[in-house]
């Protein structure tokens, strides 16, 4: 839930990068976090774990206007995807108010994401959420791979797969090369803050 600061006059919110391990989620933080100096706040924080890592920093989604008059932080969370991690994915979410799910583009993945999927909708529901009212946004990532011929999934494929009932906004991608983060980020951002708006009552921004 997003807390405001009255000292800072800030509203801190947190989006959280969520997906099967190794989908791109670190790669699309870096990514921004490289891309969107003028937006970040101090360094990325990692948390390494075997295999996989847990990162996070503060950025401020400037263009997207004020609440009352305040800042807007949001902390951008990624949480490690492999399965052995279930406690760990399950902490990053305590707290979330957007959801950004990669899913790998890669024929081999397609089982893994819809597992993934599944767990992300478990692990709301133990916070009192609800998948289907949580700003969400999907990233397919890994397009790029088809062109070294890693056999893929098609958007439609994945669509059916992890789209079907859902219907949130949905963005084909390659983090290694920052193509669809951008407005993968920025869909999530709106859908957030629009959220929020609606939840707490707040007024429009300025």
């Amino acid at each position: 839930m997003a807390v405001f600061n009255p000292k800072k006059r800030e509203i801190e919110c947190k989006l959280v990068y969520y997906g099967p391990g190794r989908c791109g989620k670190t790669t699309n933080l870096e990514w921004i976090h490289r891309t969107f100096t003028k937006n970040v706040v101090g360094k990325m924080v990692s948390i390494n774990t075997d295999g996989d890592r847990t990162l996070f920093f503060d950025f401020l989604p400037m263009g997207l206007g004020k609440i009352r008059g305040c800042e807007i932080r949001v902390q951008l969370y990624t949480v490690p995807g492999q399965v052995k991690y279930s406690a760990t994915r399950k902490l990053v979410l305590k707290g979330v108010d957007g959801v950004v799910f990669v899913a790998d583009s890669m024929a081999v993945r397609r089982e893994k994401n819809a597992l993934s999927l599944k767990d992300l909708a478990t692990n709301l529901k133990e916070y009192g959420l609800n998948i289907f009212k949580v700003p969400l946004v999907m990233q397919f990532n890994k397009r790029d791979l088809g062109a070294e011929g890693v056999p893929l999934l098609s958007i439609e494929q994945m669509q059916r797969d992890l789209n079907r009932q859902l219907k949130v906004p949905a963005f084909p991608a390659s983090a290694l090369n920052g193509e669809g983060v951008r407005d993968t980020l920025k869909a999530a951002l709106e859908s957030t803050l629009k959220h929020l708006h609606q939840e707490m009552r707040w007024a429009q921004p300025t």
